[in-house]
């Protein structure tokens, strides 16, 4: 038997307190965040996949689980799958106009129909604003939200040795700009698109107003990191002991793979 996963948490308790729109979003963004295996109609070719559709009363759905061992379960034999991010999926999925069932066979499923992907592609499509620009003003982070460091901190787990690691520090700009600021060190070159994005999913669910929350990236020979090491969170970022080359299909979120 599988323990509960942080998706069946959320879902529980969303269900626990249906009227609750705050719970709604933090298991949508449980699942954005979420490695999810989508059951595939036949072996992956390169980038392209062809998903196992079905047809339930007039709308079409791919189904997806956020364990192995679940998807093994509901298709009763090996089957061909791919792991992707729950946000790859729900892009690729909104594209060519499928639904998704999650968890089918087990005390958490659901359903989301077309308008709801496409609703959750989106949201996930805001992204924070990369700035250029230098701070004059560097303080302690003070008054976000709880839920925005929580998705964070969830999110910046999944980097998979992209950076060094991440501070997060309130900023202030001599135009009298003020906000906050995540500064990533030593971003792998190419990889800053997916690192913002990544700060962009954390910000669609957390109640922070869009650019609320600047992202940059740095050097750690610039002196801007000694000042961001006194007064700023920091977050230390999962190396791996190689670096990572995504190679299979939706394992690269600047290359998401293509349906057939």
């Amino acid at each position: 038997m599988i323990a509960m996963t942080p998706l069946d948490e959320s879902f529980a308790a969303m269900e626990a307190a249906p009227e609750d729109a705050k719970a709604r979003l933090a298991w949508f963004d449980r699942l954005a965040a979420s490695e999810m295996f989508l059951l595939l109609d036949e072996e992956a070719e390169g980038e392209s996949i062809k998903p196992k559709v079905f047809s339930v009363e007039g709308a079409d759905l791919v189904v997806a689980f956020d364990r192995e061992e679940r998807l093994a379960a509901f298709a009763g034999k090996i089957a061909p799958f791919v792991g992707m991010s729950g946000r790859v999926m729900s892009g690729m999925l909104a594209e060519a106009g499928l639904g998704l069932a999650v968890n089918l066979g087990t005390d958490f499923e659901t359903v989301l129909e077309g308008e709801a992907v496409e609703w959750l592609s989106g949201t996930l499509a805001q992204a924070p604003e990369t700035v250029e620009d230098r701070p004059d003003e560097v303080l302690p982070p003070q008054g976000l939200p709880e839920t925005l460091l929580t998705a964070l901190d969830a999110r910046l787990a999944t980097t998979h040795g992209r950076a060094a690691l991440a501070y997060l520090v309130a900023t202030g700009y001599d135009d009298g700009r003020r906000g906050h600021l995540l500064a990533f060190v030593d971003a792998v070159d190419g990889y800053e698109g997916a690192l913002a994005q990544l700060v962009g999913d954390a910000l669609s669910f957390s109640g922070l107003e869009a650019g609320s929350l600047d992202v940059g990236f740095f050097r750690a020979s610039d002196p801007m990191c000694a000042t961001f090491a006194k007064v700023g969170l920091r977050f230390d970022l999962p190396q791996p002991a190689e670096p990572a080359v995504p190679s299979a299909p939706g394992r690269d979120p600047e290359k998401p793979p293509r349906l057939r």
